[in-house]
């Protein structure tokens, strides 16, 4: 869920960078060097102590859960258990039934006191973005009975939903959950074997910096899912920071854009026009730029899989002709 934006505050500046008013109004430094960036990050260079994704479990079922990130809040939803979801971080904005839930801060920034205020039994916290370790370092302080996801590969989602079901009483129902999404993975794999192309694709996660999936990351799992290939695979990392002339030199078929935390409304592809070179490159020449739906993408949730089917219509549309799933 995306804070509503005040009248007057523009999000991009004339460069197509995120604008310093923006980075402000989002109320916390991401640490990804922002060319705006409004706390000084460049200039600090701060770093917090890693924390291991150590986990403090209740040894009874829980009744009341407090989510620290979409993509937990998905998973919780996947299994049934909205409604023992007592809170939620302000970004979770999915399914529609948790937009009345009470919130603890954005993701990265949490308020521990409303969260235990909010008196959980299970916090769900996550190592899915960098400077979430944080929260994790929080919750150890102050003893709230806490469990860590820390996924990067699609492998990693399976294992996710497992845990969460394991720890609340539901581990029937994520099996169930994790066979039903295996299969569509299954049927969207034995469907793109067919494909006769192999599309190369570059998905942007941000405009400037740069800032990619990487080889580690469940992106480039789900590229080569669909029957294509990310042109950022061969960086050894969760996340790739090309330059513009990288990714110039890699001639990409499909741009495909997903700006973490920016409402799809708000991607402005004449930025990538901007960059020198760019404007000769196949996938601008024949018009195959896509903003993509940044929960689909970018969040490791079951919805995952709905983006991968939607990746692979994408990429090999005679391949899903007709009805599907």
């Amino acid at each position: 869920m995306s804070p509503s934006l005040p009248s007057g505050i523009a999000v991009f500046d004339r460069e197509g960078a995120l604008s310093r008013e923006y980075l402000r109004h989002r109320g916390y430094c991401c640490e990804n060097g922002c060319r705006n960036c409004p706390y000084g990050y460049r200039e600090r260079q701060t770093r917090v102590a890693s924390v291991p994704a150590a986990s403090f479990v209740p040894e009874r079922v829980p009744a009341r859960i407090v989510s620290l990130c979409p993509s937990n809040t998905e998973i919780l939803h996947a299994l049934g258990l909205l409604s023992k979801v007592v809170g939620a971080d302000d970004w979770s904005d999915w399914p529609a039934a948790v937009t009345g839930l009470p919130r603890v801060g954005p993701d990265l920034d949490v308020d521990m006191d409303r969260v235990e205020a909010l008196r959980p039994d299970l916090v769900l916290a996550s190592l899915s973005v960098p400077g979430m370790e944080r929260n994790v370092a929080r919750l150890q302080e102050r003893g709230l009975p806490h469990l860590v996801l820390d996924p990067h590969g699609i492998e990693d989602l399976w294992e996710d939903v497992r845990s969460v079901g394991r720890v609340c009483g539901v581990e029937r129902a994520a099996e169930r959950v994790v066979i039903g999404l295996q299969a569509r993975v299954h049927r969207v794999r034995e469907a793109t074997l067919r494909a006769g192309t192999t599309p190369r694709v570059f998905w942007e996660w941000w405009p400037k910096p740069l800032f990619a999936p990487g080889r580690r990351n469940w992106l480039t799992a789900i590229s080569a899912l669909a029957g294509c290939v990310s042109v950022t695979a061969h960086v050894d990392a969760d996340t790739a920071r090309p330059s513009p002339e990288e990714i110039r030199d890699a001639d990409p078929d499909w741009i495909l854009l997903a700006w973490t935390g920016v409402a799809r409304e708000k991607v402005r592809p004449e930025v990538l026009l901007r960059r020198p070179g760019w404007s000769e490159l196949r996938a601008i020449r024949d018009g195959r730029i896509r903003i993509m739906e940044e929960g689909l993408f970018c969040r490791p949730s079951p919805r995952l899989i709905d983006g991968l089917e939607q990746l692979a219509r994408l990429a090999h549309p005679e391949l899903f002709t007709g009805r599907w799933r």
